[in-house]
């Protein structure tokens, strides 16, 4: 539990230090979570959460998508995004809550269709982190764990090589939703993105 805490703290610091502008910086993003939200397939009157949300840029898109009988839920770590998420209009389109994707405060069997963007390589322990999703989860309902880019041009970004060990490749990325609740549907690990979708089990 103290590694867990010890993680959250880096990924809190490291991503309240970003904040502010956030999507400035990434400007060309918005048609890549359009498109995402349409692959996840939420529908008219259903119950969808945005895990790691940061600045809820897909809120808009999900709103859309389930209407206004639907509920949508983005949930994040860091307060400092979530200001920032208030302060763009995000919080017309959905509820905004300030908790840890590790242990959230909802009940299970919750959600029909869950987003994850950029969220599971930062979780202390993205095993945990996936069942609890699949908890919130009801059976059938599917996640879609997204990053605008791929892995490899993720990492040409940053300066450095693309690890042999990360879980979100195939097949480790099988085994570990296999593991945790979870079915994977398909997995796109191109340039223009990374997309794994996966259905909640029985």
């Amino acid at each position: 539990m103290a590694g867990m805490e010890r993680g959250n703290e880096q990924v809190r610091e490291f991503f309240a230090a970003r904040a502010a502008g956030w999507e400035g910086r990434f400007p060309g993003d918005g048609p890549a979570f359009a498109a995402v939200v349409a692959e996840l397939e939420p529908r008219q009157g259903d119950t969808v959460l945005d895990a790691g949300c940061g600045t809820a840029r897909a809120l808009p898109q999900l709103r859309t998508a389930v209407g206004p009988e639907g509920v949508v839920v983005g949930v994040d770590l860091t307060s400092e995004m979530l200001r920032e998420a208030v302060s763009l209009g995000r919080r017309a389109h959905g509820v905004l809550v300030e908790a840890d994707c590790g242990r959230l405060p909802l009940a299970s069997g919750t959600f029909d269709a869950v987003l994850a963007s950029g969220l599971v390589h930062h979780l202390p322990d993205p095993a945990a982190g996936l069942r609890e999703l699949a908890r919130v989860t009801k059976p059938g309902g599917r996640l879609a764990l997204f990053h605008p880019l791929g892995r490899a041009a993720l990492a040409a970004r940053h300066g450095r090589p693309l690890s042999p060990d990360d879980m979100r490749a195939q097949p480790r990325l099988g085994r570990l939703l296999a593991s945790t609740g979870w079915e994977l549907l398909l997995l796109d690990d191109s340039d223009a993105r990374y997309l794994a979708l996966a259905v909640r089990k029985p």
